[in-house]
């Protein structure tokens, strides 16, 4: 996990109010093609307000990368890559099976409870990083992991997806949720 530390200058982004214009190095991660379409094979870790890690504990950011809200997503990819719409998901998701098959593809072949592993045979290594709320407190290390989409449904909430250990432990789902929940980051490479 390549981690970093950033300074910002408060801008407004998106409809989202200071927010940092942050410059996150991506050059140091790694990355995988997967279809016609360059991921990032690990969560973003970059030390900025917005961005915390799991239970405030820093060994959680080096295995799972941060957590972050939304606004902060939004600035995180940058410099030829971008947070991933939720139409990118989607293609990602039907390129490796479809939504009831591709968790089990996408998912690392270890670190997941009971027996929610995956093969990882595409290189994504997702794993459960679990998720952080806006009162401070964090749930589901171990069990789930959640991705942010640059899609929104409406002004207070966007797209997300995730993968959990029990229920459908092969798929990946997508729903959305308030903009202030802390979710994982992955980039993926301007076309």
């Amino acid at each position: 996990m390549v981690g970093c530390k950033l300074s910002s200058s408060s801008v407004e982004t998106l409809g989202c109010s200071n927010v940092g214009s942050y410059s996150c190095p991506l050059s140091g991660y790694k990355t995988q093609k997967i279809a016609t379409e360059t991921w990032m094979w690990e969560n973003l870790d970059c030390d900025v307000e917005g961005g915390k890690c799991y239970d405030d504990n820093l060994a959680n950011c080096e295995r799972y990368g941060r957590l972050y809200d939304w606004c902060t997503a939004m600035a995180l990819c940058s410099n030829g890559w971008h947070l991933p719409s939720n139409d990118e998901w989607q293609r990602l998701v039907d390129f490796v099976g479809g939504d009831k098959l591709a968790g089990l593809h996408l998912k690392s072949d270890e670190g997941w409870n009971g027996s929610g592993n995956g093969d990882n045979i595409y290189g994504f290594a997702a794993l459960p990083s679990g998720v952080g709320y806006s009162d401070g407190g964090f749930a589901n290390i171990g069990n789930n992991g959640y991705w942010w989409s640059s899609s929104e449904p409406d002004a207070s909430n966007a797209y997300y997806r995730y993968m959990d250990y029990i229920y459908e432990p092969k798929s990946v789902h997508y729903s959305y949720g308030t903009k202030d929940r802390l979710y994982s980051v992955r980039c993926i490479k301007d076309d």
